[in-house]
């Protein structure tokens, strides 16, 4: 349920349009909409005062960054959104049956699958004067299947990849993610969660697979890095080839655990960055090397700066939180950004098509030169929730 903080469009105007509004502070808009693509163009500034107004959509998405207006001063922004509720229609030898993608509890209240399209706007001085949502048919599609370190964090102080790369992508591409804290290769299968995005994909979309840190404890018989694990990954790239898409494989970021002598990281992983390249190679599947960059990332970083990637954070930082958050998995605005930058870097490493649409301030990433975490910015939203994510 939306909070008094959120403006929603009336139920005469639940629909895609154009909007008039008066946004002068951090604000949410939403608006009733079906499954699908949209392109949303906000147009930012005030005629009374300079702006400065970040925008994000449905669960913390990061869909602008920090743009800055003159008093008088209006900017356009065009971008994706994909909003998609838990509900599908499977293909049957029967014909269609109605299913559903099998939630968590607390997936329930997350802004990304209920029924509306949802806006956040946020940022030092936020100023909103418009808002256009029409639908689209015409941007490529990329799916993410994943874990906590995918998902889109639907509350401070957490964040993850899947969440930022939307920031580099312009209007020839949606980003969909499908990922969920706690997942295995076999949970998300499942889960009815490919099932769904096959509903959603056409031919020429991607379909990026990022697993590994939770299907490391199962402990059923054949679990393994080279059995079930490999076995569920094939899975994925037998039904994304036979709908027409692309798919892509990440091996899965390291945890923030140090050798003895605190310089190097020590690989928590085992077998399974293996099992997947062994896969990737017989299937001819591309890979984006999170695994490797991101122990570049936090070597160069060194022991106590890569603490600033992730959730780590005293007591009572945030309202509420009476002890202190020291978490060696699950990244923070910061570091989310960072990964979200090596993925990007690693499509274009692999010469994908899809980087063509990469927007005209991206710049080559390299993880042993990463942006300083000093002068990263990020401005909270509304939703906290100091519970760590599940997962590990």
């Amino acid at each position: 349920m939306l909070a008094a903080w959120c403006l929603a469009a009336s139920s005469a105007m639940a629909q895609t349009g154009t909007y008039d509004v008066d946004i002068n502070s951090a604000q949410y808009f939403s608006v009733a909409v079906p499954d699908g693509n949209y392109k949303v163009t906000v147009t930012l500034g005030s005629k009374k005062r300079k702006a400065e107004t970040v925008v994000r959509a449905e669960s913390r998405r990061l869909m602008v960054e920090g743009v800055s207006t003159r008093r008088g001063q209006f900017v356009d922004c065009s971008f994706i959104v994909n909003k998609r509720s838990p509900r599908f229609l499977m293909a049957t030898d029967k014909g269609p049956r109605e299913e559903t993608v099998r939630l968590k509890d607390r997936e329930k209240t997350y802004l990304n699958w209920d029924d509306s399209l949802t806006l956040e706007f946020n940022g030092a001085a936020p100023a909103v004067r418009r808002i256009c949502i029409v639908p689209d048919t015409t941007a490529t599609t990329i799916f993410l299947c994943g874990n906590s370190t995918v998902v889109d964090q639907n509350a401070e102080p957490w964040a993850s990849w899947g969440q930022m790369i939307t920031r580099w992508f312009d209007q020839r591409v949606a980003i969909s993610n499908h990922a969920e804290s706690g997942l295995t290769a076999r949970t998300f299968l499942g889960g009815n969660r490919l099932e769904k995005i096959l509903t959603m994909m056409r031919p020429g979309d991607y379909v990026v697979c990022e697993f590994g840190h939770n299907d490391e404890k199962e402990h059923r018989p054949g679990d393994g890095a080279w059995y079930h694990y490999v076995y569920n990954l094939k899975i994925f790239v037998d039904k994304v080839r036979q709908a027409g898409g692309h798919i892509i494989f990440c091996t899965p970021t390291q945890r923030r655990f140090w050798q003895d002598d605190n310089r190097h990281i020590k690989d928590t992983h085992g077998d399974f960055p293996a099992a997947m390249l062994s896969v990737a190679e017989r299937e001819q599947v591309p890979v984006i090397d999170l695994n490797g960059m991101t122990r570049t990332f936090f070597e160069t970083l060194g022991f106590e700066d890569s603490k600033r990637a992730l959730v780590h954070y005293p007591a009572n930082t945030y309202p509420g939180q009476d002890k202190a958050l020291a978490d060696n998995t699950h990244f923070n605005p910061y570091g989310a950004y960072e990964v979200a930058k090596m993925v990007v870097q690693g499509m274009i490493n692999l010469q994908l098509p899809v980087v063509s649409a990469l927007r005209a301030d991206w710049q080559a990433f390299d993880p042993a030169h990463p942006d300083d975490f000093t002068t990263f910015r990020w401005y909270d939203a509304k939703s906290l929730d100091t519970q760590k994510p599940d997962g590990n």
